[in-house]
């Protein structure tokens, strides 16, 4: 066990989360003042002394990311001067993780320049969240912990579905990995949706590997962003027999059109985390319901303080 301290702190992204995870670590929220100046630099005052503590920053880079992004680096440089013993930074939704590969010629590799942002504030370990590609994690040269939903998702999922009669639906091949560890601890069969991209966040379907039909389908993924793919794959996932068809996903990102196309959807639930704070306009259809990681969060912090395994939280 560290002899430092521990100290929590949190940006503004999701404070309501970082409460959870405090609650579940049994420690208070520290007093930090995050905010901007009248010209809308981003303002940072610890208020607090952190000399010498474990400092642990919760904060999701997500929508308006960029604004997040400097908050976090902006804190992490705060208590770094602060003489904190270490920092870690705890990204449930690490934003740019998309961008994680050049796609075409001249563009950049974004997810690897706040890998460095991070470090060179002084960032010396970082935890998030079912990341878009694992990776990513080889972008740090500080120790990185790779979390997961997994056990949040089966938890509700045990209750409600039947495994007899259940498919967990990878909308896309580059998913498939992630279908088939909820498959197998589910007991249930697998699917797997082949989609060809026509247009920048729109996707076309175009056939179904596996048996759906009579089934009660769970499309799961780590982001919905715009709903198209998602929405286009639970109408296939339905013409193709289903008896009805839901979606999990752990980072609800609901960018553009995305409440309205799930409020017309057949999807019957939307089951996402807390990893970003629901929209007023997300809270209103009764189909997206929110579970909290609060719980896996918070023992990874517990678990790297006391220098235990967090391992073992993986199932």
């Amino acid at each position: 066990m560290t002899n430092a301290p521990m100290k929590i702190f949190a940006g503004n992204s999701n404070r309501q989360l970082a409460e959870e995870i405090c609650a579940h670590v049994e420690k208070p929220l520290g007093d930090a003042k995050v905010g901007s100046f009248s010209d809308g630099e981003t303002l940072v005052e610890i208020r607090e002394n952190v000399r010498g503590h474990d400092v642990y920053i919760i904060q999701s880079t997500c929508q308006p990311a960029n604004h997040h992004l400097m908050e976090l680096l902006v804190m992490v440089d705060a208590v770094r001067r602060a003489s904190a013993a270490s920092i870690c930074t705890v990204i449930p939704y690490f934003g740019y993780a998309r961008q994680d590969r050049k796609v075409a010629p001249r563009t950049p590799i974004s997810a690897k320049l706040v890998a460095e942002l991070l470090q060179a504030a002084g960032a010396t370990r970082a935890i998030s969240m079912d990341l878009h590609t694992g990776q990513l994690q080889g972008f740090f040269e500080v120790p990185f912990d790779h979390l997961y939903s997994l056990p949040i998702a089966l938890e509700y999922m045990k209750e409600r579905y039947d495994p007899a009669t259940t498919v967990v639906v990878s909308p896309d091949a580059g998913g498939v990995e992630r279908a088939r560890a909820y498959s197998k601890r589910l007991g249930a069969s697998l699917a797997i949706i082949d989609k060809r991209r026509t247009g920048v966040n729109e996707a076309q379907v175009m056939n179904i590997i596996g048996d759906v039909a009579g089934m009660d389908a769970i499309i799961v993924d780590d982001i919905i962003d715009t709903a198209g793919t998602l929405c286009n794959a639970a109408q296939a996932v339905m013409d193709h027999g289903a008896r009805k068809v839901s979606a999990y996903a752990t980072h609800p990102v609901f960018s553009g059109p995305a409440i309205s196309r799930i409020a017309e959807s057949v999807l019957d639930e939307v089951i996402v985390t807390n990893t970003i704070p629901l929209s007023a306009e997300a809270r209103k259809p009764r189909k997206i319901k929110q579970l909290s990681v609060a719980k896996v969060l918070g023992e990874a912090i517990r678990r790297i303080h006391d220098a235990e395994s967090v391992s073992e939280l993986f199932i």
